[in-house]
């Protein structure tokens, strides 16, 4: 299991020169997202989020040493910390603890599989979110393990995330070191955490669960 530690940007054409001076383009592809929930939110409100994409699943949940949050001193975290499972029946148990009282004691147990999705009707999970994005992804010379990802959603969102993925007890401090040395080499100077497409689609077209996440520090 991979810890993944990025920073979200927002980028314009001379962000882009920035990161074709420094990186080399790997590919690009596009993808549609499907994230479930159940309809109190039981999920999103303890910032976990299911993903379907590709037809496979992927679980982003917080690391323990990392709320979400905060640095020292009270100030939002530029960087975000989560663990990505991707193991189906890692995932379902996962959730089912998450959500505890989806089902009756004793009930059957349930075996996931990518073809069978009778467990999201199991767990009271429904589709809350969908969108497609295209992607440019590029390396950068001379800096092992860093990404960066040029992201356009099809509801009208570009971002930026510069990424380093860390072995689940890896070095988190050298990692944030390797993001904010290459956000200085772009000239980017956030001094706040950038939205990413999740927050932005929930504010446009999911008001209720938006407010709901926003006031329990969510996003």
């Amino acid at each position: 299991m991979s810890v993944e530690v990025e920073q979200k940007f927002l980028f314009d054409s001379d962000t882009l020169k920035a990161i074709e001076d420094i990186g080399v383009c790997v590919g690009q592809k596009q993808f549609q997202d499907q994230y479930f929930d159940t309809a109190d939110f039981k999920l999103t409100l303890q910032d976990t989020w299911l993903r379907r994409r590709k037809q496979s699943w992927e679980l982003k949940c917080p690391t323990a040493t990392f709320s979400g949050t905060a640095e020292p001193g009270g100030e939002r975290s530029l960087c975000t910390q989560y663990k990505e499972i991707t193991n189906l029946p890692e995932i379902y148990q996962r959730v089912k603890a998450l959500i505890k009282d989806s089902g009756e004691e004793g009930e059957k147990e349930t075996t996931p599989s990518a073809e069978d999705d009778s467990w999201l009707s199991e767990l009271g999970l429904c589709c809350f979110a969908e969108f497609t994005t295209t992607r440019r992804s590029f390396t950068l010379k001379g800096e092992e393990g860093v990404q960066i990802d040029l992201d356009q959603a099809d509801f009208g969102y570009h971002v930026g995330e510069i990424e380093v993925l860390v072995p689940e007890g890896g070095n988190m401090q050298s990692a944030k070191e390797k993001i904010r040395h290459t956000a200085q080499r772009l000239g980017l100077n956030e001094e706040r955490r950038v939205a990413g497409k999740m927050t932005v689609y929930l504010e446009r077209y999911r008001p209720e669960q938006y407010a709901i996440l926003l006031s329990a520090h969510v996003l």
